[in-house]
């Protein structure tokens, strides 16, 4: 099974995108899509149909291999570069803009090239962070740690990110990172935690107990560590309107996602 770098809202954001076809290019693209027997061919069925037909095929054999002129991709690979094919960066819509933002919080940007103008797609992330995975093992390992809270900010940020609201996010972002590090010390030692006065007492109880490292410089009492680091960029107010506020809150929800997998797995494994 070859592994898919894309999310659902991703998938359901891209076939929203098909919405821009005739019924005759929406035909041919299910061609290209190898999906012929499962969409019906014509206009008996609206294009805004068929496009949530689509979505349901691909999310239900998303890693299905299909052949394209560039090569062998996944269905759900195949079905993004065609609704990315139809990105107009000068004419936004709500739809594109809805698929930018799943492609981003994916570890994915659109450009465009300057002298061909046309529209491709590239990794923003080195293949090895692995967002997706990332965000399905950061939710796979709260479950099984019972931490029901942070999964539960998690979660709400994600959804924020979704729609575009960069100051809930951002806000649910750092209560998240904030209820994790809470539900870690309770789990390391419950007694000790609960004798703590403030959150950040407790994260220093967790560098005393050998949690977090302190000759890597996860934690150090002069505030200049990497936890305090991150803790101070997440409390820095919300959004304000335009595209860095975009990319930074995308920013911090990749740090955020990686941060949480590194403590989680060795909070569950030792690592």
């Amino acid at each position: 099974m070859r592994p898919t770098p894309f999310t659902r809202p991703t998938i359901v954001a891209a076939a929203e995108m098909l919405e821009r076809h005739t019924q005759a290019s929406f035909d041919t693209m299910v061609l290209r899509l190898a999906l012929e027997n499962q969409i019906p061919e014509g206009a008996g069925l609206s294009v805004a149909k068929k496009c949530g037909l689509v979505a349901r095929a691909v999310i239900a054999r998303p890693d299905l291999v299909v052949h394209t002129l560039d090569g062998s991709v996944t269905l759900t690979e195949a079905l993004v570069r065609e609704a990315v094919a139809l990105v107009r960066p000068r004419f936004a819509s709500p739809a594109q803009a809805a698929l930018l933002r799943g492609l981003a919080r994916d570890g994915y940007v659109v450009e465009e090239d300057e002298e061909t103008h046309t529209i491709r797609l590239r990794a923003a992330l080195p293949q090895e962070i692995a967002l997706p995975e990332t965000d399905d093992e950061v939710r796979r390992l709260l479950r099984q740690l019972g931490f029901q809270v942070p999964a539960g900010h998690l979660d709400q940020a994600i959804e924020a990110h979704t729609r575009g609201d960069w100051a809930a996010a951002n806000a649910q972002l750092r209560t998240f990172f904030e209820s994790l590090f809470e539900a870690i010390a309770f789990a390391v030692d419950h007694a000790a935690a609960s004798s703590c006065a403030n959150s950040e007492n407790r994260r220093a109880m967790l560098a005393a107990k050998g949690f977090l490292a302190i000759d890597r410089n996860e934690w150090t009492q002069d505030g200049k560590s990497y936890i305090n680091g991150l803790f101070k960029m997440l409390h820095t107010d919300g959004s304000h309107p335009g595209l860095s506020d975009e990319d930074h809150s995308t920013f911090r929800l990749h740090l955020v996602l990686v941060s949480a997998r590194t403590f989680l797995r060795r909070l569950t494994y030792g690592l």
